[in-house]
């Protein structure tokens, strides 16, 4: 009786295996992502001058003065290698990005790092040339190219205002205590510090650190491709691949030193006060 239901079972896991595997893939319904544009028509709206009610009696305000203006000028050399064979370089897009901009304090010293994005659409040969044309693919890579420097800068603005330390000051209390030696008398006292506490004062100044902004920046650059071969197919006359760009740039930029003092405002005096 075991065995005839041991072979049923058998049977019918076999059936099922047959049924799965052979089965007829189910046609399946997929949702094409598509492209919504909602917009219309946007109408006048109607304003009110609201009347400002300002300190006209004098104040002292916290605000960013400048301390320098400056224009610096980083000189960059580079190699960039492309991840595939390439015809030729349709477009460099570039966006100088700054990363750290500090002024050592107590010099005139200041610290620059950054890096130059540059997004490179190029052509790719593709596999269907002949003498007389090629089809290939436009592809792009983006890469950051890093610089660093430190300039010497002139405060044709305001001065930093000065460093103030941290301290650390010990006091002491005086005790007097019995003497309890033969050598000396009853009446003798000591009068010394407590050595066995410790009393300190410590202070922290935090001062405001400059900081800096961004005016304008200017990159001049010149890029040339290396290694360049031709290929193990025919490509019309003239025509090479390569994967290396040498390239050089000149960025010119343009920076504001700032630092956030204490301003006195004079009062407004006059039909301006009103």
């Amino acid at each position: 009786m075991k065995e005839v239901i041991y072979l049923l079972k058998g049977e019918k896991e076999m059936s099922q295996y047959y049924n799965n595997r052979f089965k007829k893939p189910q046609p399946t319904t997929m949702k094409r992502p598509f492209v919504e544009v909602k917009g219309g028509t946007v109408n006048s709206c109607e304003n009110t001058p609201v009347p400002i009610n300002a300190n006209t009696a004098g104040a002292v305000a916290k605000l960013p003065v400048v301390l320098a203006e400056l224009n610096v000028q980083f000189n960059v050399s580079s190699t960039i290698k492309l991840p595939e064979l390439a015809l030729d370089i349709k477009r460099i897009r570039k966006t100088l990005k700054i990363t750290q901009c500090l002024l050592l304090q107590d010099t005139n010293v200041l610290f620059i790092k950054g890096f130059v994005r540059k997004n490179i659409e190029y052509s790719t040969p593709g596999w269907c040339s002949n003498p007389y044309g090629l089809c290939g693919e436009i592809r792009h890579c983006t890469v950051d190219v890093p610089f660093d420097c430190t300039t010497p800068i002139t405060f044709n603005g305001n001065d930093p205002l000065p460093i103030i330390g941290t301290s650390n000051d010990e006091f002491v209390y005086l005790r007097s205590q019995e003497i309890n030696r033969p050598e000396y008398a009853e009446k003798d006292r000591l009068l010394s510090s407590d050595l066995s506490e410790i009393n300190l004062i410590s202070t922290e100044y935090y001062n405001e650190l400059p900081y800096c902004d961004l005016i304008s920046s200017r990159i001049v650059e010149f890029d040339e491709h290396l290694d360049r071969t031709t290929a193990n197919y025919r490509l019309p006359v003239g025509e090479k691949l390569f994967r290396e760009i040498e390239e050089k740039m000149v960025i010119f930029l343009t920076i504001k030193l700032l630092q956030n003092q204490q301003v006195a405002i004079a009062p407004i005096v006059g039909p301006c006060a009103k």
